[in-house]
Parts: structure tokens; sequence; C-alpha cells
């Protein structure tokens, strides 16, 4: 009888302790307010347009999102688990205008739903960005750009940093780094095309492991190994150089293009003599998977 309670205690400490992981890194983000030109320079780095729909994490008093209708014209939407900082956020809102186009929800933000994003901000602390990291490969539509305040993400590198001053600023030396990352694309797996050249169709195939935004990259033609370089992936659009030294010469082409899915199309500079553009569409045989580590 006393192993069986054990166990069944065991089991219910499984169920409650990710929910008590979360309300305990929820509990470590103290409400700092963010510098007014630090948000500027937030805006700045991910260049927030009236086409945006910029969501803030810990929202606080509402500023970010305030601004970012204010200024830029966007949609925000402000999360935070303190009510009464929403209310703040709410009354200030109605008080400049921009209720419309600026909610606020009281709520926790692991479990909120991100996908609506085009942008991203936060000022919150690594442990509780590690813990996000994840969420937002899985939520957030590649493109999206993701702006920390002072806080950056271990390996994942940043697409963007800056620094701001800061004068009188209450912790730290009196400047904010700021961190910028654009979601990409999954592009990981094995994609095969077909490329007309002259009187001949090459059958290309291309190999992508991705970590984090970077893609590596082994590609044939016809079987035969090409040099893969000067390699970009920025949300999901792809750019990458191919060449091979041939019998009858060097074969140079650039590819870009964007990635919809296990399709991918744009088109194929022929540098050489010829000097022209094709159209090009590639499709994935073979799904891979992002490496987040």
């Amino acid at each position: 009888m006393k192993d069986h309670l054990i166990c069944i205690f065991s089991a219910v400490l499984l169920l409650i302790l990710p929910a008590l992981a979360d309300a305990e890194v929820n509990a470590d983000v103290p409400y700092v307010p963010t510098p007014w030109n630090v948000v500027e320079t937030m805006f700045d780095m991910a260049q927030v347009t009236s086409g945006d729909n910029l969501i803030d994490l810990g929202s606080g008093d509402g500023r970010i999102v305030i601004e970012a209708v204010k200024k830029r014209g966007a949609r925000g939407f402000g999360i935070e688990l303190n009510p009464h900082l929403v209310k703040i956020a709410k009354d200030e809102a109605q008080k400049q205008g921009v209720a419309a186009r600026a909610n606020f929800a009281e709520g926790n933000l692991f479990t909120f739903n991100l996908h609506e994003a085009s942008v991203l901000t936060m000022y919150l602390y690594p442990q509780v960005l590690m813990h996000l990291r994840p969420r937002l490969f899985e939520q957030l539509k590649p493109g999206t750009r993701v702006v920390s305040h002072d806080f950056h993400m271990d390996e994942w590198k940043p697409d963007a940093r800056r620094e701001v001053p800061v004068p009188g600023k209450s912790y730290g030396p009196p400047v904010s780094t700021l961190y910028m990352w654009v979601i990409p694309a999954n592009a990981a797996g094995i994609w095969t095309w077909q490329t007309q050249l002259n009187d001949r169709a090459l059958r290309f195939e291309m190999k992508i492991a991705q970590r984090f935004q970077t893609p590596e990259i082994v590609a044939t033609a016809d079987g035969a190994a090409l040099v893969v370089s000067d390699v970009q992936l920025r949300g999901d659009e792809i750019r990458f150089r191919v060449t091979q030294q041939r019998s009858d010469g060097l074969l140079s082409l650039e590819f870009s293009g964007r990635i919809n899915g296990d399709a991918l199309s744009g088109t194929v500079k022929i540098p050489a003599a010829e000097a022209r553009t094709l159209d090009w569409a590639a499709n994935r045989a073979e799904r891979g998977k992002i490496r987040l580590d």
C-alpha cells in the first residue's frame, strides 16, 4: 500500500513540476520601466511600421505598446502578470486616444499564444528568455523580429546588436544593450530541382543542416559536388552561390528564393558570359529540423 501511494505521489509531481517551474520563472521578473530612448531604438532596429502587430511580453505600464501605436501606427498588445500594471496601461492608452489599437491583458507569457506577432519585444531575465526560446521558434512566423532589452539568448546569436546611453540607469553601467533576432524559416532537409543551362538540364540536390538561423549546405549537380558559399537565411528568404570547375569551364550560379513550406521559388543568376537570370523552383524531398542547442 505504501509503495502504491508513493507511485501515485510521484506521478502527481511529474504533472505539476512543469507548472511550478513556469511559476518560479515568472515570479523572478520584477517590473523595471524601459527608458524612452531605448523604446525608440527598439522600434528602429525592428523597423516597426503601420503594418506591424507588436506584442510586448511583460508590458508593465504599457509604454512600448502605446508608443508603437502613436509613433509608428502599428497595432499593439501587451501581456502582463500584474493586474495593477494592466489597469495603468489600459487607462494610459485610453488617455492617449489609442485604446482601439493598443490592447492589454493580464496573463502568463508562457501560455500566451504569440503567433500573431510580427514584432516581439521584451525586457526579461536570461533564465526567462531561455525558457521562452523554444516557443518563439514554435509559434512565430518566419520574418518576425524579436527584440530583447539588455539580455541575450546564449547560443542563438543576434542578427543585430546596439548600445544605447542611459544616464542614471537604475542598475549596472549607464548603457543598455539591445539584441534583435529574425525568426528563420525551417530550411532543413533535402531539396531537389532542375535548372536548364544551354541545351542541358542539370539536376541539383542540396542537403541543409540548420542551427537557429544558420544553414550549412552540401550540394551536388548531376551527382558531382559543388562548392557552396555566401549562404544567407533571413526570415523566409535564402541566398547562396554554387561553383564547380568543369571541363568546359567554371560553373557559377547565384540562387535566391523564398521558402514556403516544402516549396522554394525564386531566381538563379548566371553571372558568366551569358549574364542572365532564370526562374528557380525547388521541392523539399525530406524535411529536417532546426537545431536549437
